[in-house]
């Protein structure tokens, strides 16, 4: 594929007029990283179901925990959370698994002094991709949640592709137009495809996959596919390409056919 027209494509939408309606926008409101990361990893982990539902549920959340969301983790115990939460629901997850998954949060904080430091702990460097350091942060936010919090926190073993993870670490570790970062110990050489039904569709008909399952094993194969057009940053067209499925005046067909 010509580097070239994902280029075009990369000039043309990569600008945050595009970002509405993303729960990415939800990170822009906080300059401090330890507010930040704790929002993008909430924001990252309600990204499923219909996006306005997505944006309704992430701001009702960001809405309790008032304007820093760092101080109400470190603040607040599992049962104050759950309380404070009291009604909330996301399709399968309710008050008391969102509440189990800020104490996971909270607990990685207080171990390793931020969710960066725990992600850079598990990332293994001569390792092609985050993989390593996605199944240890994964882990560590799980061992710290008082109760089970469901698809909240993936299990990468299980082989999904963690798309919402690997979205989050994409908005973190990334700093452009759009994604703002602030994580600086990773490299995005690294960064895995956040593989939604968006992305697999597109890939499917650029050929950078035959696999219908959409999967880690097909996210990885994807994310080998674009490091050869951008080695140092193999997952730079993910947010224009997946504007042509998410957004109603933006079509695939006008990138196919560019």
């Amino acid at each position: 594929m010509n580097k070239k027209k994902f280029e075009l494509l990369y000039e043309k939408l990569n600008h945050r007029e595009y970002v509405h309606p993303d729960p990415l926008e939800f990170l822009y409101g906080y300059k401090d990283i330890r507010d930040r990361e704790i929002v993008g990893l909430i924001s990252a982990g309600l990204a499923y179901g219909r996006v306005a539902g997505i944006l309704k549920s992430v701001s009702a959340i960001l809405k309790k925990m008032g304007t820093s969301p760092f101080v109400y983790v470190e603040e607040n115990s599992f049962e104050t959370i759950k309380m404070s939460l009291n009604g909330f629901t996301h399709r399968f997850a309710n008050s008391e698994k969102m509440a189990a998954f800020v104490i996971g949060i909270k607990g990685v904080i207080q171990e390793f002094g931020s969710l960066e430091q725990c992600f850079n702990a598990g990332i293994d460097k001569t390792e092609q991709t985050v993989f390593s350091g996605l199944s240890f942060f994964a882990e560590q936010i799980r061992k710290y949640c008082p109760v089970c919090p469901g698809h909240l926190v993936p299990i990468p073993g299980r082989l999904s592709a963690c798309k919402r993870f690997n979205l989050y670490f994409r908005w973190m570790v990334r700093h452009d137009a759009v994604d703002p970062g602030g994580w600086n110990y990773c490299s995005p050489t690294q960064l895995i495809i956040p593989l939604d039904i968006h992305m697999h569709r597109i890939c499917l008909q650029l050929g950078f996959t035959t696999r219908r399952s959409a999967d880690m094993k097909t996210a990885m194969e994807i994310t080998r596919e674009f490091g050869r057009i951008s080695p140092q940053d193999p997952v730079r067209y993910d947010f224009c390409l997946t504007r042509l499925g998410i957004r109603e005046d933006l079509n695939p067909e006008f990138f196919l056919k560019m």
